[in-house]
């Protein structure tokens, strides 16, 4: 059995994404774990190792020589965004050709994407696209939280609208599944499937009917039932103020969130440095750093590596083995 090759995108190149994918290259645990192939613009990655003086133990880059070298550091620039895309369109062949056996996504800047032309709020809608692939859930992976959402980047009058029982119980389906496949196993002794918690959209989860329009009895409740009549460890609605508390002391595996800001708040709350983004339902492997381009540092060499570590350890560990 061989180490599973990971294609990394070098992210928006005005960003902190070359500096990250360097430094995290410098480390030889990465390379115990995993073969990893940059795709990306290699004089940028060099110009990233001299401003971080990361020396990688190996490099191997497709190089697409996108990037005009006076391209600036931290500023959003239509340039950048089409590189961006162009590595993440190339990548995605990659995948699906079976060539590599997952993506690790440096961050890319969306006003930038658009900018190109690429109208996309991010990755995770982008990557459905690429894939041909109708629906698919951003997660976040942490040490301590592990957080599906129903809905992501859309405004929260829409993501009420969105959802529905139906889409919710897709969403404790495609967690469940990516938990089972990381090998990802019950955190509470006795439990023999993953323990799963579903928030509710309103404040107490609409206190009996209190607040609120009946969204959890008509949207949540069952989608809760269906997936607990499959013999799942399902609960919910649940308080999400709670529910994440019981999540983050080992109570659940998975917290099913409603919309963006109710999963993302939690997990960034508890640091950035081992946060791994991982979009479940697409039929590749995806998994992304959780933090943005940080164009107020980019440049500088500041940039911390330790989330483009756990991304590439998090998709070494879904990868299919060859």
């Amino acid at each position: 059995m061989t180490l599973p090759r990971i294609g990394i995108t070098m992210g928006d190149p005005s960003g902190v994404g070359p500096e990250v994918v360097m430094k995290a290259l410098a480390h030889p645990e990465v390379h115990a774990f995993c073969r990893p192939l940059v795709i990306g613009d290699r004089k940028r990655l060099d110009k990233a190792g001299a401003i971080t003086g990361a020396k990688p133990v190996k490099l191997e880059c497709i190089d697409l020589g996108l990037v005009e070298e006076a391209l600036p550091f931290g500023k959003v620039s239509a340039a950048a965004g089409e590189a961006a895309y162009r590595y993440i369109e190339h990548a995605v062949k990659l995948a699906l050709a079976r060539e590599i056996d997952a993506i690790c996504t440096a961050p890319i800047n969306k006003e930038a994407l658009n900018a190109a032309g690429h109208r996309y709020p991010g990755h995770t809608e982008l990557l459905a696209k690429l894939t041909g692939t109708k629906e698919v859930s951003l997660t976040l992976l942490s040490p301590k939280l592990r957080v599906i959402h129903v809905t992501a980047h859309i405004g929260l009058l829409d993501a009420i609208e969105k959802i529905d029982a139906a889409l919710v119980e897709r969403t404790i389906a495609r967690g469940r599944e990516l938990l089972i496949r990381a090998g990802i196993g019950p955190r509470r002794a006795g439990t023999p499937d993953p323990r799963i918690g579903v928030c509710g959209i309103n404040p107490h989860a609409g206190e009996g009917g209190l607040f609120g329009r009946g969204e959890e009895e008509s949207k949540i409740v069952p989608a809760v039932a269906a997936a607990r009549a499959r013999g799942w460890q399902v609960e919910g609605p649940l308080p999400a103020d709670s529910l994440f508390y019981l999540a983050a002391r080992g109570d659940y595996d998975l917290v099913v969130a409603m919309y963006h800001d109710q999963g993302h708040g939690p997990v960034k709350a508890m640091g950035l440095e081992h946060g791994v983004n991982v979009t479940a339902g697409l039929p590749i492997v995806r998994t992304s750093v959780d933090h943005g381009t940080a164009f107020d540092i980019a440049g500088t060499g500041k940039a911390d590596e330790r989330s483009m570590i756990e991304a590439l350890r998090q998709a070494a560990a879904l990868a299919p083995r060859r």
